[in-house]
């Protein structure tokens, strides 16, 4: 393994973007699912530590045996490495749009965000032929969008998971701009689906969670 500055760069933003994706993990399983040693795993995550962008939880060792492990996990300061969608820009003019229009014009400015919304993802799925499908599209687009969104199977359906938030900032200023995102999927994905969001980041969660199933 090479110890460019670089290679380094690089490790630590796997490190933080696979935690981001899969929440809480200790430095063997890093290791193993990165492809790098658990030793230089624990260098950069004590160097994530020291830049506050980690932080670690004790856990009991697996099968009750041997020492404790870290469990790490991102903390909000590394959310500044991830897309967010010019937030303070956003947070700026969300308030401006209140102070000159009032709440009311603010609420007719996202409902029109909405419908903008539905009508682009609506477009984007129109040609899928099963709920897998659309999905897996709309996991895409929301991708695409700076969610880090994935999608899986789950039960008796679909989990569409958002490991980031690019508007968190925008969308705590607004809580508006949430509220209409299970409209929007809603709206995509058809009448005949039941979709409830299971994790919210701005409930504390360190995602964004939606189970879909068909009726």
């Amino acid at each position: 393994m090479s110890d460019t500055v670089t290679d380094q760069g690089a490790s630590k933003r796997a490190i933080l973007d696979h935690l981001k994706r899969h929440g809480p993990s200790d430095a063997v399983d890093l290791a193993k699912k990165l492809d790098i040693t658990a030793m230089a795993v624990r260098q950069h995550l004590y160097a994530l530590e020291s830049e506050g962008l980690v932080s670690f939880k004790t856990a009991p060792p697996h099968g009750g045996r041997g020492r404790p492990s870290k469990l790490w996990q991102v903390e909000q300061p590394a959310d500044a490495m991830f897309p967010d969608a010019h937030a303070e820009l956003s947070v700026e003019l969300i308030g401006n749009i209140r102070e000159v229009f009032g709440e009311r014009g603010l609420d007719k400015l996202i409902a029109r965000r909405t419908e903008q919304q539905i009508s682009s993802y609506r477009a984007a799925l129109s040609s899928a032929t099963s709920l897998k499908d659309k999905v897996k599209r709309l996991a895409r687009l929301r991708a695409d969008a700076g969610y880090m969104a994935e999608a899986s199977a789950d039960g008796d359906g679909f989990l569409m998971v958002e490991n980031h938030c690019p508007v968190c900032r925008a969308a705590a200023a607004c809580t508006g701009l949430c509220r209409q995102e299970l409209q929007v999927f809603q709206a995509a994905l058809g009448r005949d689906v039941v979709i409830k969001r299971t994790d919210h980041i701005l409930a504390g969660a360190r995602r964004c969670a939606y189970h879909i199933r068909q009726k």
